[in-house]
């Protein structure tokens, strides 16, 4: 009888890897449940693909213990490369070879046998939406087509632990949350992603955990929002039909006023709680809302308050995209 699925996908305690005098994992803790999707987040040099490569074996720690779907990578590699998938910074797609011929390979690669490779790769061909381009050569595929071919590959073992490290990298903004759904199928199949990147909204949209590596070390980890709210900046924006409404909110709740727009910055509690409390105080008080807007910090202001920068490589789309605001009109008292 085959043993049970191991329900801790990802154990490490201190983990550590230097070259030189160059400390590039400082002692790193990780557990990681199957089934989810865990997002290591950093900037370039961080330790994002040491960690990758330390845990698929590909490279040995200085230090430390691990343990992949239940097995130790170090004594028993072959069993954890069994049952591992890897995508990594850059394509392993063979330009020369059409897709399906890149899927079979990768199907006898795996020992899989004639039949069940080519059943296999019909089948990875159909679910990455590259049916009708596989038997062009890769090289002719778009970036976005490439990259879930890669991805494809790396799924023909059937793995229970895909690592995937910084896949969006260079993707147009289609074809990054064409791949997001992509990996949200594949956990909801019951497969555990292990991603790195240094996007914080892909980070935002598909983690259940996310650690933030900085300098060899994990500055923090927990749930996208609970790490949101470790950080100071949070407000709610009241906005009144009359100044003397604005003067009553900000003798009640102080605050920043902004007289022209007729509206009162607040600071404090964004939840749940906190909304139903201010608001019952301006009831309370007899004082009329007409619109309310809630702003939490997102991970970029969790990044630049863990490690005083921010990753570089989302700082323009943060830009160009700022957090969006949930508004809704407030009832009447």
């Amino acid at each position: 009888m085959a043993p049970p699925p191991a329900r801790t996908a990802v154990a490490a305690a201190g983990l550590r890897k230097s070259y030189g005098d160059q400390t590039v994992l400082g002692g790193i803790d990780l557990e990681i449940p199957a089934g989810t999707v865990f997002s290591l987040l950093g900037p370039n040099g961080a330790g994002k693909t040491t960690m990758v490569k330390i845990l698929t074996t590909l490279i040995g720690a200085d230090g430390g213990r691990m343990r992949i779907l239940g097995h130790d990578p170090v004594r028993e590699p072959d069993a954890v490369r069994a049952q591992i998938g890897v995508t990594g910074q850059y394509s392993a797609v063979d330009g020369l070879l059409t897709g399906e011929e890149n899927l079979r390979l990768m199907a006898d690669l795996h020992r899989l046998g004639r039949r069940a490779g080519r059943a296999r790769t019909a089948e990875l061909l159909e679910r990455f939406d590259l049916a009708d381009a596989a038997r062009k050569p890769a090289s002719a595929y778009s970036g976005g087509m490439r990259r879930r071919l890669d991805l494809a590959m790396s799924l023909v073992g059937g793995p229970r632990l895909l690592f995937l490290d910084e896949p969006t990298t260079g993707l147009d903004p289609r074809s990054r949350r064409g791949l997001w759904d992509i990996i949200r199928g594949l956990v909801a199949d019951g497969v555990t992603v292990f991603l790195t990147t240094q996007y914080l909204e892909e980070a935002d949209r598909l983690a259940d955990r996310i650690a933030v590596l900085d300098r060899g070390t994990i500055a923090a980890e927990g749930t996208a929002d609970g790490l949101k709210r470790r950080v100071a900046g949070g407000h709610v924006r009241l906005r009144f039909d009359t100044a003397a409404g604005l003067g009553a909110a900000e003798r009640l709740l102080g605050g920043r006023r902004d007289d022209e727009a007729l509206a009162l910055q607040v600071p404090g509690d964004t939840g749940v709680a906190g909304l139903r409390s201010l608001l019952t105080r301006l009831d309370d008080a007899g004082i009329a809302v007409e619109e309310l807007s809630v702003h939490t910090p997102d991970l970029d202001d969790v990044f630049l308050a863990l490690t005083g920068h921010g990753t570089g490589a989302d700082a323009g789309a943060h830009a160009q995209n700022p957090p969006v605001h949930a508004q809704r009109k407030a009832a009447q008292p």
